[in-house]
């Protein structure tokens, strides 16, 4: 009957998820990754803008750093501000699978299908991402009493600022240097890193597992592969867009308009290695909210599959 049929199909199209649960999990799940790679994004960015190795050797001597001289408080500046980037993740994945829906109807390609998706997904996704991302970048500055970018928060008479506190100051004072265009400082250098990132990733994700399983045994579980060649993408993913990457934050943190005048001026100041700058902690930062997400999206497809479907369905 049409039921058998049904039974074979794997991919799981929006049309079969529970929404409510869906953005709770998801929420939820991404959280969790967020606590726990949160230090890896601020050190990235700190390598990125820091000049030379003037304050930090490597990841490792950043982390141990910070934590001697902040306390763990230092390894979470920006944090809050940086949560409500949580909004433009579940517009990333709405805009996704609707984009992915869209071009089903002229190209059934998946390919395509994931290229244009990814694409548009990152464009809406960065539109909100990029104004929070200047502020939180600005909050990632400030060190103890000093900061290693433009604006350094004012602390009134050594009492504790409030937690938002510093969030207002740092925006007014981004709105005073550049107006409201502060906000999309780095908007096309972040699309030039994001987009790609995005693009590339799913190819090389669907390369990845297709090699594996190829490599390994017929019994092989389907999602560690899929756990595998998630972080791998990203890797791959991650030191293709490094150099723009650095570029980005540079921008965004020393306020600059020019892409090409940072870029060269970094060649200059830090030579070719300057464009690998923070990619180790990239890709730490970048390695577990992959696997949680690929792994994760999957599953939470399942748990999130209508319960009217859920019987109907062998999985």
């Amino acid at each position: 009957g049409v039921m058998e049929d049904k039974r074979n199909i794997p991919i799981i199209e929006w049309e079969h998820l529970d929404k409510r649960k869906f953005y709770v999990f998801g929420i939820c799940m991404t959280m969790m990754i967020r606590v726990s790679v949160y230090p890896f994004t601020l050190i990235r960015t700190r390598l990125q803008v820091q000049k030379g190795k003037s304050l930090y050797n490597g990841t490792f001597d950043a982390f141990v750093k910070i934590l001697r001289t902040e306390g763990t408080a230092g390894l979470y500046r920006g944090f809050l501000v940086n949560t409500f980037t949580l909004i433009s993740g579940q517009c990333y994945v709405t805009t996704y699978e609707l984009t992915r829906k869209y071009v089903s109807r002229y190209n059934n390609n998946n390919a395509v299908k994931s290229l244009v998706a990814g694409g548009s997904a990152s464009l809406v996704a960065q539109s909100i991402t990029v104004p929070i991302d200047v502020i939180s970048q600005h909050l990632m500055m400030q060190r103890k009493g000093e900061s290693m970018g433009r604006f350094t928060v004012q602390n009134q008479d050594g009492k504790r600022v409030l937690v938002f506190g510093q969030t207002k100051d740092i925006i007014v004072q981004i709105f005073k240097a550049d107006g409201f265009r502060g906000f999309y400082r780095g908007y096309v250098a972040s699309l030039l890193t994001y987009i790609p990132n995005s693009a590339v990733w799913w190819p090389f994700y669907h390369f990845y597992a297709e090699q594996l399983s190829s490599l390994t045994p017929k019994d092989c579980p389907h999602l560690l592969l899929q756990a595998i060649s998630g972080p791998l993408a990203a890797a791959t993913a991650s030191t293709l867009t490094n150099p723009m990457d650095v570029v980005r934050a540079r921008v965004q943190v020393e306020g600059k308009s020019s892409i090409i005048l940072t870029f060269k001026q970094l060649m200059v100041e830090e030579g070719p290695w300057g464009l690998t700058k923070g990619l180790s902690a990239r890709i730490i930062s970048a390695t577990p909210s992959t696997i949680v997400i690929v792994v994760g999206y999957e599953t939470l497809k399942k748990l999130s599959l209508r319960p009217e479907l859920v019987d109907s369905r062998h999985w």
